[in-house]
């Protein structure tokens, strides 16, 4: 029920951006977006589904079903304004280039933080060699069992790095004063790209981090709202939402033979701040 809400109102959002007309709601620019480029840095929020964790490696292979997680939200402090420390909020980035008047390519990343919740309930199905583990010994067939911190832990906090590329339409929605110095414009675009994991996971007596592979693919969806000011700088907030498949995240360094496998879905909602650069005029 809460995977079928969350669809609907995603196409519905993106629908009614897609349905906006430009040519009605705003005044003319006398300025063009082709030719142009833009830059942008900023932060987000997300969260994530309910998934399947599949968990292999020496002595044990099993899945944690309906496992949940939540992200690693920085709280406001001067790490924002650090410039050696602005990396470690979530974060995101990106670069566009206006191929056409309205339509963009854009490349960068989200970087976003996966932590398994504590405490919490899972159903495990698999199994776990005796002595390797203080939690479970055996085989296991769908039982529910609880979990905690220090017997296994899975995250991906020093990054769930979503690398894409997207293809963005933009709609001008209202524009003010003398030349536009003011423009509101909305903002639909759709995007793939990899994932690359930084993986901790304490489990069998043995904690590794920053397990670092190229862990899979992502697909989504990202409407926003952009405020531009003087034709050049802008703010925008957008609402990301997708789908991430993790085909092998590697867990162990030294052990190619250690890994996971996920797929979850997630929504995230982003405010960043950009500037464009604009060299054509209508």
């Amino acid at each position: 029920m809460k995977h079928t809400i969350f669809k609907s109102l995603l196409l519905l959002i993106f629908g009614v951006i897609l349905s906006l007309d430009s040519t009605t709601i705003a005044q003319s620019s006398n300025q063009t977006d082709k030719g142009g480029f833009y830059l942008y840095w900023g932060y987000n929020r997300s969260a994530y589904t309910k998934s399947d964790l599949n968990l292999v490696g020496r002595g044990y292979d099993f899945t944690m079903k309906d496992m949940t997680a939540s992200d690693n939200y920085e709280k406001l402090s001067m790490n924002y304004l650090d410039i050696k420390k602005i990396t470690i909020p979530q974060f995101n980035v990106r670069m566009g280039y206006f191929f056409k008047d309205k339509w963009a390519l854009t490349v960068g990343y989200d970087h976003m933080k996966y932590l398994m919740d504590h405490p919490q309930d899972v159903v495990i199905d698999g199994y776990v060699e005796p002595g390797i583990s203080d939690l479970w010994s055996g085989e296991y067939d769908n039982e529910l069992s609880p979990t905690n911190y220090d017997d296994i832990h899975y995250e991906n906090s020093d990054g769930l790095n979503y690398i894409r590329f997207e293809l963005a339409r933009y709609f001008d929605l209202l524009s003010l004063g003398k030349n536009d110095w003011f423009r509101a414009r909305a903002q639909a675009a759709v995007s793939t790209g990899l994932i690359l994991s930084y993986n901790d996971l304490n489990f069998a007596n043995e904690f590794t981090r920053k397990t670092i592979s190229v862990s899979g693919y992502g697909l989504s969806l990202h409407p926003g709202i952009r405020l531009e000011f003087f034709n050049h700088i802008f703010l925008q907030t957008n609402l990301s939402a997708g789908f991430m498949h993790q085909v092998k995240v590697r867990t162990r360094p030294e052990d190619k033979g250690s890994y996971a496998k996920q797929r979850f879905g997630y929504m995230a909602s982003e405010l960043v701040l950009g500037y464009t650069w604009r060299f054509n005029k209508e």
